[in-house]
């Protein structure tokens, strides 16, 4: 290519995204910085947490910049570079963007991967990226899985949800996912292994939580919680004593104008649970050691990751507002070349 087209946040979004709040312009292809790279990006992760990155909001990541690409993991080959440790055309990992081609500095997140080691290098961004990463260490660190006790995973059939009942069935746990749709549900059983699925929609909250009940009679010993809004106002009412909560995401409030929260904790008091806000880049230090793991599990056929490739930059807005439809069906990846 002979240039470098880049997806821009123009302005930030006022609930659900709309397309004019971004625009694809064109540009040179930069040149590395002193010690840099350039990265031509040929995967991009599309996750929600971007979503929460375009609201000028304190976060755990600073806003992205009104004009600037959105922010994204990618794969991708060495463009050029005036780094003795990576060479041209060799393949690595980093956060960069939406775009064509991103520089990468001394210091980043940028690594070399093994693209030879995996059927596809968009894998990186899926069972041996952060998502895989996000579902090991958040079950298994701060969960604390007991074989004999129940999971509950609510965005039960996403990436993440669904790579973290898989793991908890390795564990020995009664794996229950919520999700929406006959067909979401199918694949959680049939594809994933859950013991049972619970379909959201159409649910009002004394009939979702008669369905958790009627799921798990015991009460959960673990949620692992993606969804927030609703449905975690009904899973509280159905936690076991001293159970565990793993928040890893809100997806049904990323949209909303106002924040709901959730209204019952007295049901988390009265059953002595404890929630604990995870995030994956606090085990970054331990990535190889869950990619290890996780590409063991898939070598034996304990683990399946599905991903769901859209193609082309030019479609990075529907694509990135599959994941909010639910219209996604595995790990959402964008093939930028």
């Amino acid at each position: 290519m002979s240039e470098n087209r880049r997806f821009l946040l123009m302005r930030r979004p006022e609930g659900t995204p709309e397309e004019i709040d971004f625009a694809l312009q064109s540009s040179e292809i930069p040149a590395p910085p002193p010690g840099g790279i350039v990265v031509r990006n040929r995967f991009a992760s599309l996750d929600p947490a971007q979503r929460g990155w375009m609201d000028d909001a304190e976060s755990y990541m600073p806003p992205i910049p009104l004009g600037d690409p959105v922010r994204a993991t990618t794969v991708g080959v060495v463009h050029a570079s005036d780094n003795p440790d990576f060479a041209v055309g060799q393949w690595v990992m980093g956060l960069n963007a939406l775009e064509d081609y991103s520089v990468a500095s001394p210091g980043g997140f940028t690594m070399p991967i093994d693209a030879d080691a995996v059927a596809s290098p968009s894998n990186y961004l899926s069972a041996l990226g952060a998502v895989g990463l996000t579902a090991y260490f958040g079950l298994l660190e701060v969960a604390q899985p007991q074989a004999g006790e129940t999971l509950l995973v609510s965005g039960a059939a996403g990436a993440v949800g669904s790579a973290v009942g898989q793991i908890g069935k390795i564990k020995g746990c009664r794996v229950v996912g919520i999700a929406g749709g006959p067909e979401k549900c199918r694949r959680l059983i049939d594809d994933y292994g859950f013991d049972a699925a619970i379909d959201y929609k159409g649910k009002d909250h004394e009939a979702l939580v008669e369905a958790i009940a009627e799921a798990a009679p015991d009460g959960a010993n673990m949620v692992f919680e993606n969804v927030g809004g609703p449905v975690m106002e009904a899973e509280v009412f159905n936690l076991a004593h001293h159970a565990r909560i793993v928040l890893c995401g809100l997806i049904s409030e990323y949209n909303a104008p106002e924040k709901v929260g959730l209204r019952n904790l007295w049901q988390v008091l009265a059953r002595r649970a404890t929630i604990h806000g995870f995030l994956i880049a606090d085990y970054a230090e331990r990535f190889a050691e869950g990619g290890a793991q996780m590409a063991q599990w898939l070598a034996e056929g304990k683990l399946r990751m599905d991903e769901d490739v859209q193609k082309g930059l030019e479609n990075a807005y529907p694509a990135f507002m599959r994941l909010f439809t639910g219209a996604n069906t595995g790990k959402l990846v964008l093939k930028i070349a």
